[in-house]
């Protein structure tokens, strides 16, 4: 794929974005907003280069843009989420030089990134004007408060002490208050209905897997077609950092198989 960056206007003046397609692309493709990880505090665009979102557009076919969010040590709540509703509304506003289908239009991300996509999906919902077909908030942070595999998890790359040290930062004076808006922690949502088709796998150990399962579980119940695989391990974003592994391969696998009998596309 083509790989090029561009600076975009957004809440804080410009914003870098990575975008992806394919060399030689004919007519409109689907458009994925990936947005990349990190516990909201570290990370950068290019992450997208390493991820499923990369994938899945060289497989299937698809334009990907990536968004350089401002990093919640910068700037607290709500400005990722700005920085990204952002993206997504240069994704429509330029789509046809971008050559994207505005009828495709997914979202995604791992970890945080997969929170952002959530709260994207909430957000873009009240607006009204970008239609999102898709979300794939791979095993996402989504909940500020802690469940019971958040808590006392001591988990490879991410645990409870990383946990709580990225949403302190993120919420800023919200952090420790019982209303936290849903746009800041998703799984604050009461009302899942009208939300796009999700997908999402997670490990049974690390931190998200209880936040993960019950963002799905909401969803199923308020009609919106939902599902998730889970594979073992305490490893989190184990498929991007262990791609070799069996599992990782398995769960790209099952990624793609969805993707494909999912989609319209």
């Amino acid at each position: 794929m083509k790989s090029e960056t561009r600076k975009i206007p957004a809440p804080a003046g410009k914003m870098k974005i990575v975008l992806l397609h394919p060399k030689d692309q004919k007519g409109l493709l689907p458009g994925i907003l990936w947005i990349h990880g990190g516990g909201y505090m570290l990370g950068m665009a290019g992450i997208v280069h390493m991820s499923q979102g990369k994938k899945l557009a060289k497989e299937f076919g698809a334009v990907v843009v990536s968004p350089a969010y401002r990093l919640a040590w910068k700037a607290p709540y709500p400005a990722a989420l700005e920085d990204c509703y952002m993206a997504l509304l240069y994704m429509w506003e330029h789509a046809e030089e971008l050559g994207i289908d505005r009828t495709k239009i997914i979202v995604g991300g791992e970890s945080a990134g997969g929170g952002l996509a959530a709260a994207l999906c909430l957000l873009a919902r009240e607006k009204g004007k970008v239609p999102i077909v898709l979300q794939l908030p791979l095993y996402p942070m989504i909940d500020c408060f802690d469940t019971d595999s958040s808590k006392d998890n001591h988990g490879k790359v991410w645990n409870t002490k990383r946990n709580h040290w990225g949403w302190r930062h993120y919420l800023g004076s919200l952090y420790g208050s019982e209303a936290i808006p849903s746009y800041a922690s998703p799984a604050r949502e009461t009302d899942f209905a009208g939300l796009p088709t999700c997908y999402t796998f997670v490990s049974k150990g690390e931190p998200f897997y209880e936040e993960t399962l019950t963002y799905v579980k909401n969803l199923k119940g308020a009609g919106v077609q939902a599902s998730v695989d889970i594979y073992p391990g305490n490893t989190h974003a184990f498929d991007m950092l262990c791609p070799w592994l069996k599992k990782s391969r398995e769960a790209k696998r099952k990624l793609f198989q969805v993707y494909r009998e999912w989609s319209v596309f």
